[in-house]
């Protein structure tokens, strides 16, 4: 995700020094960011040629010469630990005004920001995959965040082409994560329970949520439909949805026996290397499509929630 994020970023005319472990993928990386860019041009999204903007980009793996960023955006992988290493290392070099964002899907900021010399300045930056097609992105601070680099970065994201989200409280999985996660669950319920197959479930979303989703939102939907059944329906449903704290063991067998998706051909679903491939590539021309769909009805007039 690192090299779809750096790829949005070059895009938007900013000059981009990613640093790495191990500075003998850098030739790589720097391959895959150009194919990036490529797609972009091809879908009518540069101003500039891709070999032009690449040559904003360094790849390095000695921190000090990100001693002059003003925005740090980490997105190494979901591990504590790590990323508080990182966080120390970026510290020692880095101006005490200099943000950081960290690409976390559900660690809380405020764990991220312990024992660190200015976490006012730690946000959450959470990003969608591809990075540089999605106009998502979730701005989260922790309980010591200073919400005027929040407000900065919100600004500079638009500017980057998301339509940003705004958390001024800390909680763990954020907003997206904590709706997916809701729904995995009652999927995965329905499964274990024999109510319905794995395709059953996958058809069924696609053919309602996915229909409204990308327009409306959730409250907006209910706007559109009528609020009064959904609230007859959460009186009778909400009882027995799942509250299952385990994760479940569908899940954790399929991990344990290697399986990581169209990343290497084992899923959920049965793959060949081509079909696996297909489905990447299918999901990169799906992404555009939405993109342009979704730009085509943002609303014209500002409005209030009550």
């Amino acid at each position: 995700m690192g090299s779809s994020i750096a790829t949005c970023i070059l895009a938007a005319g900013h000059e981009v020094t990613s640093l790495i472990k191990d500075i003998e993928t850098g030739s790589e990386a720097r391959e895959r960011i150009l194919g990036f860019l490529r797609q972009l041009a091809h879908e009518d999204l540069l101003t500039d040629a891709p070999e032009s903007i690449l040559t904003r980009l360094t790849i390095t793996d000695d921190v000090t010469l990100l001693s002059g960023h003003t925005i740090i955006i980490e997105s190494i992988t979901e591990n504590l630990d790590e990323k508080k290493s990182l966080y120390h290392q970026l510290e020692a070099v880095l101006s005490p005004t200099a943000i950081i964002g960290s690409n976390t899907s559900a660690i809380p900021v405020s764990v991220l920001q312990n024992g660190l010399k200015h976490p006012e300045r730690l946000l959450g930056i959470h990003w969608a995959e591809p990075a540089h097609i999605t106009r998502f992105m979730e701005v989260i601070c922790g309980k010591e965040s200073d919400l005027a680099y929040a407000h900065e970065i919100v600004t500079l994201a638009e500017s980057w082409g998301k339509e940003p989200s705004l958390l001024k409280k800390d909680i763990r999985g954020f907003i997206t994560n904590r709706v997916m996660y809701a729904m995995l669950r009652e999927s995965f319920n329905l499964i274990e329970n024999g109510y319905a197959t794995i395709e059953d479930v996958d058809r069924s979303l696609r053919n309602d949520l996915g229909y409204w989703i990308t327009f409306a939102g959730p409250f907006r939907f209910m706007d559109l439909t009528g609020i009064p059944a959904y609230l007859t329906v959460m009186k009778d449903l909400f009882p027995e949805l799942s509250n299952n704290a385990q994760a479940p063991k569908l899940m954790e067998d399929l991990v344990a026996s290697g399986a990581k998706g169209v990343q290497n051909a084992r899923g959920f679903y049965f793959y060949t290397p081509e079909s696996a491939k297909e489905w990447e590539e299918k999901f990169i021309d799906f992404s555009y499509d939405i993109r342009k769909l979704a730009l085509k009805y943002i609303p014209t007039s500002v409005e209030e929630t009550k």
